[in-house]
């Protein structure tokens, strides 16, 4: 076997996660050498704009530089954060694996004497770019003052250390893969804040016609985990919202049953619509997208709408 050259943002969590894949590629393939390659991509350059990229229809601010990458055959895999990844699949790449998910949750990470959202007092200011976070966390709480943050986990976390934020909210799963997860003051229970679609999951993409590397990087797949996160993007693609959306979906499986929860929130949190799921784990892809146009049938689609604009 040829050195495997592994493509990743140059990120901290991005460095992380891709060193945990490349430990499990190891485990698997001990006489593979694997490398990892970093690459730049557009949201890295300019993050302050990623809104406004949403808006315009641009939805790889996160990857293309990285898929670009391995259709020129720079990298061989690439790793991905699954909830960054567009649900239209790019010509010529496929997702060869999905391995086993971490906790999808979202953390609160609070200022002094704040360890909950119990304990943040009326008013409480609240950081997070997320407008899922945003609609649900309103939705939950509209006392609160949700406040934009930007940046790294680091950056973020900082920011509680200012005048200008009691809290913040991110994943929970950042924090585990960077080995901070002592740091995280609350993991928020899914009925208050919902995941969004494929948080806390990892994706290995390569290119469509090399079934050689297909084959390396199938080897961590986890079954389940690709069961859920199949019916989560499925419910996402039916209701034609992208990866900045306030929609909300978390599967879970149990023996043969999948159970599929998904909520579409009104920014402003005065509105949530939420509905669920069940079936075989088989039918996944099928669950997902019946879910999907249960919620359009409730007006979800209004909401999502009204989010772009906002």
């Amino acid at each position: 076997m040829r050195t495997v050259t592994v493509g990743t943002r140059g990120s901290t969590l991005a460095l992380s996660q891709t060193r945990w894949v490349v430990e499990r590629l190891k485990e698997q393939w001990p006489e593979t050498e694997f490398r990892i390659q970093t690459i730049t991509t557009k949201g890295d350059k300019n993050r302050a704009s990623l809104q406004s990229m949403a808006r315009a229809g641009d939805k790889g601010f996160w990857i293309k530089e990285i898929q670009d990458a391995l259709l020129a055959k720079s990298i061989d895999i690439a790793v991905h954060s699954l909830k960054d990844l567009p649900t239209e699949q790019t010509e010529g790449l496929d997702i060869a694996s999905i391995p086993k998910r971490a906790d999808a949750r979202d953390v609160l990470v609070g200022a002094e004497g704040f360890k909950s959202l119990a304990d943040l007092p009326q008013g409480a200011r609240i950081g997070t770019s997320s407008v899922r976070r945003r609609a649900f966390l309103k939705a939950f709480r509209p006392d609160l003052q949700v406040i934009p943050v930007r940046g790294n986990i680091e950056t973020r976390m900082a920011a509680v250390a200012s005048d200008d934020y009691d809290a913040v909210i991110l994943a929970g799963a950042g924090l585990i893969r960077t080995d901070q997860r002592h740091r995280a003051d609350e993991f928020v229970s899914t009925d208050i804040l919902l995941p969004a679609p494929g948080q806390g999951a990892l994706a290995l993409e390569v290119r469509a016609d090399d079934d050689l590397i297909a084959e390396v990087a199938y080897a961590i797949n986890d079954a389940v985990t690709d069961d859920r996160i199949t019916a989560e993007r499925e419910f996402l693609a039916g209701l034609g919202a992208g990866c900045l959306a306030p929609v909300g979906a978390f599967a879970t499986v149990k023996g043969d049953l999948l159970t599929l929860e998904g909520w579409v929130g009104a920014v402003d949190g005065s509105e949530v619509i939420k509905a669920t799921t069940s079936g075989d784990a088989s039918e996944c892809a099928d669950l997902g997208a019946e879910l999907a146009e249960d919620m359009l049938s409730q007006g979800a689609q209004r909401l999502i709408e009204m989010a772009k604009e906002d």
